[in-house]
């Protein structure tokens, strides 16, 4: 399998890139604001052909380049029925203090072709396949993609803003919710083997094992300690 990652734009937002291997179709996670310089580099250099866009969440730091990606390569976009209105809509996302900061630079919109995703349901795109999991809390509409443990290779987590190495995604913003995405984490996080990796909106790379027992929020979690965990976690991103 290769998964092709950067961080693009001005909140270092992880863009990922996936694949059965170089030379094939691809699945493009996430291309964030000014994403798709890179993700073009990163279709070049691996060879790679993408048949869809598949969304964690709808702020405009993981979807500022649907529109101009989707476009180039005549690809659908999949993203959660709650957060879809975030694509034409960002300020409303935001609020109003950062939506308007941004507003000059963006093309808002959605892309021709858009399909909604749900809770449990299983995407089979490019030759692999990505479990859904409905994982509010950062957003309405916040998901995650897991992609199964294979031979020699541990499953995949593509946690978007839910959970970050060390951290939590933020909930101060409109849409958030702290005790829901405490319920995410318990929900979609704790039932997770050990090995599998982790693969967020931001920062770098960790597995649940690290997590579980390094993350304050997830250890607080695991404890069945969630009204003593702490309501505002470092930011990163939106």
């Amino acid at each position: 399998m290769l998964i092709a990652g950067f961080p693009a734009g001005a909140w270092g937002t992880n863009c990922y890139l996936v694949a059965p291997a170089a030379g094939e179709e691809c699945v493009i996670i996430d291309p964030g604001h000014q994403a798709a310089p890179g993700v073009e580099d990163a279709l070049r250099k691996h060879r790679l052909k993408p048949v869809a866009v598949i969304l964690t969440h709808g702020h405009i730091d993981h979807v500022a380049s649907v529109v101009p990606v989707c476009g180039a390569h005549d690809v659908p976009a999949w993203i959660h029925p709650e957060d879809r209105y975030m694509m034409s809509d960002p300020e409303k996302a935001l609020g109003r203090s950062i939506g308007q900061q941004l507003m000059g630079e963006l093309t808002v919109g959605e892309p021709d072709d858009v399909k909604e995703l749900a809770d449990g349901s299983l995407l089979e795109l490019a030759g692999m396949e990505f479990s859904v999991a409905h994982a509010p809390g950062h957003t309405k509409g916040s998901v995650t993609f897991r992609m199964p443990e294979q031979v020699d290779i541990p499953s995949v987590f593509f946690s978007g803003d839910l959970l970050f190495a060390g951290s939590i995604g933020r909930t101060d913003m409109p849409g958030g919710d702290h005790a829901e995405i405490l319920t995410s984490l318990a929900r979609v996080c704790l039932p997770l083997e050990d090995s599998t990796v982790v693969l967020s909106g931001h920062g770098p790379q960790t597995t649940i094992g690290r997590e579980r027992a390094t993350n304050p929020f997830l250890r607080q979690v695991a404890a069945g300690l969630g009204d003593g965990i702490p309501t505002a976690a470092p930011r990163r991103g939106m």
